[in-house]
């Protein structure tokens, strides 16, 4: 039998940090896809509100020591944080992502979203995705089109 993937010696233990960024690009699909009208059913609608609700929980469990241990890999050093103040950046991505978090639990939950709203939602899903440079074209996610 063929196996693919990393072998179990390149394993590592995931982190808090990798399941959060990986609930993060969830909620990222899945805000685009209801952007772009693809159905949501009552699974997608729970897994939205479940995933908004990790997302949130797990920013605030590891926000002090994300920025110190990963700001380097998403190119969130800024001139205050060269010279040796807060990083300010960090704080407006942190700020973003529980944007998105209510966002994305708002409109699971049904409320109203008008030409304001989702301006805001793809200006904030676009901000995101910059900064994690997740490429987040709903063109290129097939499996959308089931509810």
């Amino acid at each position: 039998m063929l196996r693919f993937g990393a072998g179990s010696s390149d394993m590592r233990k995931i982190l808090k940090d990798d399941i959060f960024l990986l609930r993060l690009k969830l909620i990222v699909i899945m805000c685009k896809a209801y952007l772009h009208d693809y159905p949501m059913g009552k699974y997608r609608r729970e897994a939205i509100i479940e995933n908004a609700r990790s997302v949130f929980d797990l920013l605030s469990q590891i926000s002090s020591e994300y920025a110190e241990r990963y700001g380097h890999i998403f190119n969130l050093q800024t001139y205050a944080e060269s010279k040796g103040e807060k990083n300010l950046y960090f704080d407006v991505f942190q700020q973003r992502v529980h944007l998105l978090a209510v966002m994305a639990k708002a409109l699971a939950e049904g409320s109203p979203m008008g030409y304001f709203r989702t301006k805001a939602l793809k200006d904030n899903i676009d901000s995101i995705c910059e900064v994690i440079t997740f490429n987040s074209n709903v063109g290129d996610i097939k499996f959308l089109k089931v509810a």
